[in-house]
């Protein structure tokens, strides 16, 4: 959960990709199935590594598993979507990013590919390149709007206990 520090923190790149690897990726998908949602990164999962999943389909059975993803080319053409993380429950804001992007990363056999993404799976990506990075969706919000969320993230937590 935000503030976890783990969530700011830049992850280190994978060298190679292995069943430890693959491991991760499992657990990774099967806690994203199980939030529902449609992308996670390692972090979120308290591991500092450069690794992400994504499967936008709305039926689960087309998962990508990146290694070191990395944005190559983004579309000029902008799109806007309200976007939310489980580190952050209950909460969204509407974030503009390219509609479009081509992104290089290693897959599940350890080879170097690049791949476009369009519309959800596009942010979907970006969003979790975002968080390799250290970054929230939050970041990309006005100062009030982030302001405002993460008081209300903060009260939330209280009220947990």
């Amino acid at each position: 959960m935000y503030p976890d520090k783990r969530l700011s923190t830049v992850c280190a790149p994978v060298e190679a990709v292995d069943d430890t690897v693959r491991g991760i990726w499992d657990e990774m998908l099967n806690a994203m199935y199980g939030m529902p949602g449609v992308g996670l990164a390692a972090p979120q999962i308290g591991v500092m590594l450069r690794l992400a999943v994504v499967d936008c389909s709305g039926t689960h059975n087309a998962p990508i598993r990146m290694a070191n993803p990395e944005v190559i080319h983004a579309s000029g053409k902008m799109n806007g979507l309200d976007e939310a993380s489980p580190n952050l429950p209950g909460l969204s804001g509407k974030v503009v990013r390219p509609r479009a992007v081509t992104v290089r990363y290693m897959n599940e056999d350890g080879v170097v590919v690049e791949k476009d993404f369009v519309h959800l799976w596009a942010t979907s990506v970006q969003h979790q390149i975002d968080h390799l990075n250290g970054k929230l969706f939050v970041n990309h919000l006005s100062p009030v709007k982030r302001k405002m969320l993460l008081a209300k993230h903060a009260k939330n937590m209280k009220r947990r206990g």
